[in-house]
């Protein structure tokens, strides 16, 4: 892989970092020419697989956090000796794809019966082709080092052929059936949706207290009148499906009632009640009409008791058939609810309608209320696969990050439902599946999965009708962390070298969603877990928490980020933002942070690449570099103390990243290159610079090009950019990711060189207690321990704090005592000492003011209670903040007491 093109930079870095001029000339390199990763290397692999974004979509900041996280552990694995492959693709979105092509040809005035089935998938393919994919693109300008010659789409031929291979092999095992259950019906995609495809919501909606009359007069029930029974409902606009009233079998109230008959409100028919253990007692008014076709447990109800399940509402969500009134019959299903209500009213079969919070579940895709249906669709038998996956659990072949979602995982393969996987659709893998005259059900054999049966010389004779649903396209999905590497040839050189993957990076939101069938999927037809470890990250949400959406206002586009503080510096703030898996919240500060860190990386290059124009360094390998000098024995205090420090820096950062905590090892990087590299190597460096010293010129350029290394994965605009300028030949991304040696490590000069920081801070902090300027030059003596280290090095505290070190002073003297050092500075000829001292027990008197105000406000407890949690805190950060800098001021004042 090249650098980037003639429009490369010159050598001389420009006065500041314009990240609009350098990422793009990157980003098109890495996009050119790819990360390709060797199938027939002998490195270690390192898999990682794109949670594949929608063909529809772009790019939102969950989708800009997930890559940044993955193109981190990428990176760095690539740079630490690895062959590593991130695999990028899409996936085809079944619901979503179709529902937005439909809108489309309906502003046309065609619908897609209109076109029919062949050309209608044209049309979609056409849209893929033209509009379809940005997300990628965008993703480009993110910077991720994925594999581009390997990108796949869930409808790819070859992965096309996988998902016939694991339905072929699912039926045949006898774990994928067609059968007549309750289902999930969105009115508006003209589909079954699975239980994980519904968001539940609660909305403002009404109980209905209804009164059914029995066919005894003298009959009574406790919960009603003579010759009544009362029901409670939030869909009054099914009674017309309604098959029994169901009791509680040990409710006394109604016990004497079991076997007779009540009629429903509003037609002439009678139904029986009877008695089951769903009812609970305690709900409502203790009795529930039960309606087969319309409620999951009423289903099951129906089920033992042999109830028929007629239907009032049809797949378009209108009140329709035979036992609807012709006056309600055609009406949209909410606004037949309505015209039932009042009906009931006027019967005076409405008793009570009280306020109710009602769970409403949603379709994701097109956010309608979904309805429960009876249905014959496809489902499979997921219960033996799931217990594979929590055997492949207590196994320990996955790891999750955080560790607390193993219990979330487990508990719903526990509990786990069969799926349904047929979706009434025209764009997605058709169900190879195919039926005769009677119904008989024909399916591929397991050897030739993409032999069509109507195409099977052994069924010519009979008339076959293939089904013309389509898979959920979770079942493709499903896949796709072995689909993409050749399965179901488990012999391509892609499946052997990168199976199973190592890490999936993705949301939390999905554990069930993808994560979970994936692992199914996985040990059901690999036989092996699909990745070593799962990394579950958090919702990003905005600055007030909240989940951001389209319909609210409050979401963010990552590209208006990018263009405010650059790429690098919102990768800075992806990395930084994410801790321990917890959810997100936006803020901003943290994108100045990753810019002003951008721009101090920058600032620091210039000053290297200045102070060096003059010297006469050899071309060579930082880290070969660093090891010579430090095996030579001619280091200054400084030079031995950032190679030490670089050292363990190193360490920690890429234990981090192995324990895959991103957000640690930003923050150690950060706090490294920024204190001690850029605020105290640098400038301890200086003195030896100016005395033409060309050790202390190769450490700070091979220091530099380390922690280049170091911040890469993080930050590859600047650093690629950086590293170049430099004149390395190569890559940043290709060069080795710097590595602790032990015989790096010099405790000794990191006492030392601790030793002279406590010194300037020491004296830095004495200026300010008197009131000088950082600038203003002081005499300051040094007592201690580490006097004579202090002394030898006198050149770099002096350069730093910018003080004249002298053997003692006379008089009286202001100290200050840091990490074991005295420091002392004169007061006479600084300060008119008299006065000083009244300013200070001025300051000490305002300190204490301020904590008996804020404590007095903490010590009532109305405040604590009924204040902003963040004006409480506020408080107590005053007392803290006021009480270490009262301490602090005693401690001054008792010198002179």
């Amino acid at each position: 892989m090249t650098q980037p093109d003639s429009t490369q930079p010159d050598s001389a870095l420009p006065a500041q970092f314009d990240p609009s001029a350098a990422e793009p000339r990157w980003a098109r390199l890495w996009r050119e020419q790819p990360f390709r990763a060797d199938a027939h290397s002998d490195k270690p692999p390192f898999t990682i697989v794109i949670p594949p974004p929608n063909v529809t979509g772009s790019l939102h900041l969950g989708h800009a956090l997930d890559n940044t996280l993955i193109d981190t552990l990428i990176r760095y694995k690539r740079m630490a000796g690895f062959e590593a492959l991130y695999l990028p693709g899409m996936d085809h979105a079944g619901i979503s794809t179709q529902v937005m092509v439909e809108r489309q040809l309906k502003e046309q005035g065609v619908s897609r019966f209109d076109l029919g089935r062949e050309q209608f998938l044209e049309k979609v393919w056409e849209w893929k082709r033209q509009s379809g994919g940005q997300i990628l693109s965008q993703l480009t300008r993110l910077g991720v080092s994925a594999d581009w010659t390997r990108e796949r789409f869930t409808m790819d031929e070859g992965l096309s052929h996988a998902v016939r291979k694991q339905f072929v092999d699912l039926y045949h095992d006898g774990l994928a059936y067609r059968g007549e259950r309750m289902v999930n019906w969105d009115p508006v995609s003209q589909t079954t949706l699975s239980d994980l495809e519904i968001s539940r919501e609660d909305r403002q909606g009404k109980m209905y207290t209804l009164r059914y009359e029995l066919r005894d007069p003298q009959a009574a029930a406790s919960n009603g009148e003579a010759g009544e029974i009362r029901i409670a409902t939030v869909r009054p606009e099914t009674i017309f499906a309604d098959q029994a009233i169901a009791v509680h079998p040990d409710d006394e109230r109604f016990r004497h009632l079991v076997g007779a008959e009540a009629r429903v409100p509003l037609t002439e028919r009678w139904i029986p009640i009877i008695a089951d253990e769903a009812v609970e007692m305690d709900f409502g008014v203790g009795a529930l009409k039960i309606t087969p076709a319309h409620d999951p447990t009423d289903f099951e109800v129906g089920e033992r008791h042999g109830l028929s399940r007629p239907s009032v509402i049809d797949l378009a969500g209108n009140l329709s058939g035979d036992l609807v009134p012709e006056d309600f019959r055609g009406l949209e299903r909410f606004e037949g609810r309505k015209a039932v209500v009042r009906a009931l009213r006027e019967s005076g079969d409405l008793l009570e309608e009280q306020d109710y919070k009602v769970a409403i579940g949603l379709s994701e895709r097109t956010k309608v209320p979904v309805e429960p249906i009876i249905s014959e669709q496809w489902f499979v038998n997921v219960k033996p696969l799931a217990e594979r996956v929590l055997q492949g659990l207590d196994n320990g072949d996955m790891r999750l990050t955080p560790a607390r979602h193993e219990k979330i995982n487990r508990d719903w393969l526990e509990n786990i439902r069969d799926w349904n996987i047929s979706r009434q659709l025209w764009w997605g893998h058709q169900i190879p599946a195919w039926y005769d005259e009677e119904g008989n059900i024909y399916v591929p054999d397991r050897d030739n999965p993409d032999l069509d049966c109507d195409q099977d010389p052994r069924y010519a004779h009979l008339n076959l009708r293939r089904d013309p649903d389509v898979f959920d396209t979770w079942f493709s999905s499903n896949l796709w962390p072995f689909s993409t590497l050749g399965w179901p040839d488990e012999s391509s050189a892609d499946f052997k070298k990168f199976y199973p993957t190592s890490v999936l990076v993705t949301g939390y939101d999905i554990l069930f969603f993808w994560v979970a069938r994936m692992q199914m999927a996985a040990y059901e037809h690999t036989g092996q877990a699909p990745f070593k470890d799962i990394m579950l990250h958090g919702l990003y949400l905005d600055a007030k928490g909240q989940k951001m959406s389209k319909s609210k206002g409050n979401g963010i586009d990552p590209n208006e980020l990018f263009d405010q503080y650059g790429v690098d510096a919102s990768r800075f703030a992806f990395a930084f933002l994410s801790t321990g898996g917890q959810d997100i919240r936006h803020d901003d500060r943290r994108y100045e942070q990753g810019r002003n860190f951008a721009n101090k990386l920058w600032n620091a290059a210039r000053f290297v690449q200045m102070r060096l124009q003059n010297m006469d360094l050899p071309q060579e390998d930082p880290a070969q570099a660093l090891r010579e000098l430090k095996a030579g024995g001619e280091l200054g205090l400084a030079d031995r103390w950032i190679i030490s420090r670089l050292n363990d820096v190193s360490a920690a950062a890429s234990a981090q990243l192995d324990e895959l905590d991103i957000g640690a090892a930003i923050r150690t990087l950060y706090a490294f290159a920024w204190d001690e590299f850029c605020d105290w190597y640098i400038e301890a460096s200086k003195p030896a610079l100016d005395a033409g010293d060309v050790a202390t010129g190769r450490v700070l350029k091979a220091v530099l090009a380390q922690i280049l290394g170091l911040l890469h994965p993080f930050m590859p605009f600047i650093t690629s950019e950086l590293y170049e300028a430099l004149g390395y030949q190569g890559q940043v991304a290709l060069s080795e990711w710097p590595r602790s040696d032990e015989a790096l490590h010099d405790a000794e000069a990191t006492r030392a060189f601790d030793a002279l920081r406590a010194t300037v801070s020491a004296a830095r902090s004495l200026k300010n207690e008197l009131g000088l300027s950082p600038q203003d030059r002081l005499n300051v003596a040094v007592e201690g321990d580490m006097q004579a280290v202090v002394q030898s090095n006198a050149r770099v505290v002096q350069q730093i704090a910018r003080v004249e070190l002298v053997p003692a002073l006379e008089g009286r003297t202001l100290s200050a005592v840091e990490q074991g050092v005295t420091v002392r500075v004169p007061l006479e000829g600084t300060v008119d000492v008299d006065e000083w001292l009244g300013k200070q027990r001025k300051r000490l008197a305002e300190f204490e003011k301020q904590i008996k105000q804020a404590q007095g406000k903490l010590s009532n407890e109305r405040f604590v209670a009924n204040a902003p949690a963040e004006v409480v805190e506020e408080e107590r950060r005053r007392v803290a903040d006021f009480g270490t800098q009262k301490e602090r001021l005693e401690g001054v004042l008792k010198q002179f007491s």
